[in-house]
């Protein structure tokens, strides 16, 4: 008999005991059966035994404590182990009390423990010694920093030089807290890395419905139809792969569109691999199928499209009836054939008419979603989002069971404590004119622009962000930054070591996901919960009667959390309150003292969020208790069709009625808890705002778009210069055939490895053990013309540069196409930094020619973690970004990352991971591309530079909108 028998037979024997007693049998040493997640009942005293102990039957006493996941947008729940003796954290598990991920956790949630341990992360607050680039730096103060940086922008404000300052966040991980700082300061100054990674997919929904992301409900849907790598690499994917799998399971089809064969496409009933750019014609073929065939929901079409104002626009002598409508819609569409989609697409026209009859029979449960992916890689890729949603538009599959909600219905963002008013100026750094319609500011063209205008910054500062690395173009950001001219002072506030805090002035370490406050809600399912990420060892210490008044009292080192740290800092710019800063940081509790980080989240739950106060009264708890006991709450579940919902009457007072329906009221608009950003339709010209749109005789909420309907025809796109593409279209791509030579490929860059942490640390450990390079996909019939075999390095050739790779030859990947992931690549200046993921580097620059050559891979090293002794790799992968030009897309602003490149083999001499570039190149591709926009002071039709109603993080002031009057 084996030992595992003989436990086996002792755990029966005891179990068999245990019942005859009529007691309750548990196993492990917090007495609980074999069960998926430790019962929160538990969570103050989990025991385990100390695997480490071996073969000692020792016991381990922690608290679990929730927090929430930093390495995505997805921001899943996480329970923190904090050991009851030490107060250390020794892991992170998921939280099953997360509405969202439900405690599943991809392999990024549990390497939190690798970030918050990582021997290489910055402790200190750092100062640059010597001049910039030299990597030299020294610890001071925290106090010196912030009298240095505090000094400079309350100067620059003084001088009425507010566009001098700027903060461009990387992945926020908060609802807006950054965004309500700088308006306090009065300052228009939030930049962002959106247009480098969703802004294409988010225009395309926001010109349909004032609302710039898609929600779809996988869970209940009948088919799926993804343009992305969703399941591993998609918006959210971790809790949408969840509920995608869970439908799957129930017999929902999956179409999944994605040049390269994804782990995605590998779980689809369907892998459609098109040539890259040609998504929306393929789309527009499906929409094809389902008007000539009669197969879409009429009654939803006539009562939520904007079908009236395409009629008035482009059919003014025509009875502006629905049915004349459906027969201009039947020969707007008729040439999108699926035989001329199949040849635009070079996709089998079988594949795509079993397609479009899986999207037709799907009916009001078609769920899709496409965000970066196409949307993302080319030129006009925002009509992609545009098209896939006119499927879901044509079925009135809208925020229906199974169908696709829009995000701001199934997200929440509670009013806080303080709500500084809009600032006052326009900062064209990030807002330039020649991009009206842009969805995000045009943050990957700040080196650009200020090269262009002759503008500079006095303070820069960077949020858990690494531009130099993660936009297109890398080496014009190096140039920016140093040059004193252009950056006065540059601060970089990270965890760890990137690529751009090698040049900066000042780096101060902010916290992981275990160690900082705040709040999110994210679109994952048709519900709306909030979620709560907090300094879990605050919280250890203070279950345990301690009382912790600074982040930096329990962090390591003199990490400080970002909100603490702007308060502190705006009470330096403003320490007499004399320039109207400092009120939008002091305690109501305490007139005169600054406002803490617990009553501002405690005034948050308590009065911002729907049902929270009675759930925490009911378990004994005050809000903020419950939410920093459970780390999340549920408030919502089964919003449905809000733009349904019927307008109460006392809403309704002294109403103007546009002849298509729109809806005025003279009543204030209700206060509102939630204050999730969307469309901002203009009052009429008598003061009215908008209140809804009449259906059928009956006041509905409609949509936060100028027609208060789905806006099948975008009379702003029309009005603004754009009226080609003012219809759901198709627009060529720069990298289709027809713009290619022979020997050229599209390089698709825009996917990553599902292990990659991004930015949030140089440690990913064993997640960098498993994947930890990023080839070239190669088709075999192009590596047979190419004469490169498997594992060969080669050269890509951009319009900028080249780079050094290894091909990987993989059927994988359509002929004619070639791609190579983004987020790999790391470098580092000298010994700066971790020697797990980051290549050490030599750069030479001779004029405007640059090289990134590397002096050695990844290798092994003693450190505080013996792990870093383990190291057995050494390819760390290619930074590719770097030989990128940027391609601003004239509409949606959106970086458009397919690149135009020639693959040869490799020279003698040339080593994997080498980047050559000249960056005289980039500024003559950044102006080719600045060329194709259409700028404000030419299109405007009002004399403003944006239309105010579409979405802009931190709007300014009604008259910053205005053109500046020197501007003809």
């Amino acid at each position: 008999m084996t030992e595992l028998t003989k436990l086996s037979e002792r755990l029966r024997a005891r179990r068999e005991a245990v019942d005859a007693a009529g007691e309750t049998f548990y196993q492990g040493p917090s007495r609980i059966d074999l069960a998926s997640f430790p019962p929160k009942e538990r969570w103050d005293d989990w025991v385990e035994l100390d695997s480490h102990q071996w073969p000692k039957r020792v016991e381990r006493h922690s608290m679990l404590i929730p927090t929430t996941c930093f390495n995505c947008e997805s921001a899943c729940g996480l329970l923190a182990y904090v050991d009851r003796d030490s107060l250390q954290v020794h892991k992170f598990e998921g939280n099953p009390e997360h509405p969202g991920s439900r405690g599943r956790n991809c392999a990024k949630g549990p390497a939190t423990i690798n970030q918050v341990t990582d021997p290489d992360r910055i402790l200190y607050p750092l100062k640059r010694v010597g001049p910039r680039g030299q990597g030299r730096f020294e610890r001071v103060s925290w106090e010196e920093a912030l009298r240095d940086i505090a000094t400079r922008l309350r100067t620059a404000i003084l001088e009425e030089r507010q566009n001098e300052i700027m903060i461009h966040l990387g992945r926020p991980g908060e609802d807006g807290y950054t965004e309500r700082v700088l308006a306090a300061w009065g300052v228009d100054g939030h930049n962002s890395h959106t247009n480098v990674c969703s802004s294409g997919g988010r225009a395309g929904y926001h010109y349909w419905s004032g609302i710039d992301r898609p929600s779809a409900d996988f869970a209940n849907a009948k088919a799926i139809y993804l343009i992305s790598s969703h399941l591993e690499t998609g918006h959210y994917f971790n809790p949408h792969a969840q509920r995608i799998t869970e439908a799957r399971q129930r017999g929902a089809k999956l179409i999944v569109v994605d040049t390269r064969l994804s782990n995605t496409a590998t779980h689809a009933d369907l892998w459609i691999s098109p040539w890259p750019g040609t998504e929306a014609a393929m789309n527009l073929a499906f929409a094809n199928y389902l008007i000539q065939n009669d197969r879409y929901d009429r009654d939803f079409v006539r009562s939520w499209w904007n079908w009236q104002e395409y009629m008035a626009a482009e059919a003014p002598d025509e009875a502006p009836t629905f049915e004349n409508f459906e027969a201009h819609l039947k020969r707007l569409y008729a040439s999108y054939t699926l035989e001329y989609a199949a040849a635009e697409t070079r996709v089998d026209i079988d594949d795509l008419r079993e397609a479009a009859e899986i999207i037709a029979d799907a009916g009001t449960a078609l769920a899709t979603h496409n965000w970066r992916s196409a949307a993302a890689g080319n030129l006009g890729g925002w009509q992609v989002s545009r098209t896939i949603f006119l499927l879901n538009a044509l079925l009135g599959a809208v925020a229906t069971r199974g169908g696709t909600n829009l995000n701001a219905w199934n997200k929440f963002v509670p009013r806080p404590i303080h709500t500084p008013s809009h600032p006052k100026v326009w900062n064209e750094l990030s807002w330039p004119l020649d991009f009206p319609l842009a969805m995000n500011e045009l943050s990957y063209l700040l080196p650009h622009l200020i090269e262009r205008t002759g503008r500079r910054l006095e303070v820069y500062m960077t949020r858990v962000y690494n531009p130099v690395w993660t936009n297109p173009d890398g080496f014009s950001w190096i140039e920016m930054l140093l040059d004193e001219r252009k950056v006065g002072c540059y601060v970089a506030l990270t965890p760890t070591w990137n690529e751009t805090s090698f040049f900066a002035d000042y780096i101060l370490p902010m916290g992981h996901a275990s160690e900082r406050h705040d709040t999110f809600s994210y679109e994952q399912y048709d519900g709306q919960w909030i979620g709560f990420r907090q300094p879990v060892l605050k919280v250890a210490r203070e279950r345990m009667g301690g009382r912790v008044y600074d982040s930096r009292e329990i962090n390591p080192g003199e990490v400080w959390e970002e909100n603490e740290f702007y308060i502190d800092l705006s009470w330096r710019i403003d320490p007499d309150g004399s320039l109207g800063i400092r009120q939008h940081f002091e305690s109501k509790l305490y007139p005169g003292n600054k406002l803490t980080v617990e009553e501002y989240y405690s005034w948050m739950f308590e009065n911002s969020v729907p049902g929270l106060p009675e759930k925490a009264a009911a378990e004994g708890l005050s809000p903020l208790g419950y939410m920093q006991r459970y780390g999340a709450f549920e408030i919502r579940n089964g919003v449905g069709q809000v733009f349904a919902e019927e307008v109460p009457a006392e809403e309704l007072d002294d109403l103007a009625i546009t002849q298509t329906g729109r809806v005025y009221t003279r009543t204030s608009k209700p206060v509102a808890s939630n204050i999730v950003p969307t469309g901002d339709p203009a009052p009429d010209d008598d003061g009215r705002r908008p209140v809804g749109v009449t259906v059928d005789g009956v006041v509905r909420r409609g949509f936060p778009t100028p027609s208060g309907r789905l806006e099948f025809y975008s009379t702003t796109l029309a009005d603004w210069g754009w009226k080609d593409y003012a219809l759901p279209t198709y627009i060529k791509s720069h990298v289709h055939p027809d713009n290619l030579s022979e020997n050229q490929f599209p390089l698709i860059s825009t996917f990553r490895l599902p292990v990659q942490i991004h930015t949030r640390s140089a440690n990913s450990k064993w997640l960098d053990e498993i994947a930890h390079t990023n080839p070239v996909w190669i088709h075999p019939t192009d590596a047979d013309r190419l004469a490169v075999r498997d594992g060969d390095l080669v050269r890509v050739n951009t319009d900028l540069g080249y780079f050094v790779a290894k091909a990987w030859i993989t059927e994988g990947i359509r002929p004619g196409v070639v791609a190579c992931s983004h987020h790999m690549g790391r470098w580092r200046i000298g010994d700066l930094g971790s020697s797990a993921m980051m290549r050490s580097v030599r750069l030479n620059r001779d004029g405007t020619q640059w090289g990134l050559l590397p002096e050695g891979g990844a290798q092994p090293y003693e450190s505080s973690d013996p792990d870093t002794a383990r190291i057995w790799w050494t390819d760390i992968g290619v930074h590719q970004n770097l030989t990128f030009g940027v391609h601003p897309d004239p509409v949606s602003g959106m970086h458009c990352w397919h690149q135009v490149v020639t693959i040869t083999k490799a020279e003698p001499g040339d080593r994997h991971g080498e980047v050559h570039v000249d960056t005289a190149q980039s500024k003559a591709i950044f102006e080719r591309w600045m060329r194709l926009t259409q700028p404000a002071p030419t299109v405007s039709p009002d004399g403003t530079r944006r239309p105010r109603w579409l979405l802009r993080p931190l709007k300014p002031s009604a008259d910053a909108f205005e053109l500046p009057a020197n501007i003809s």
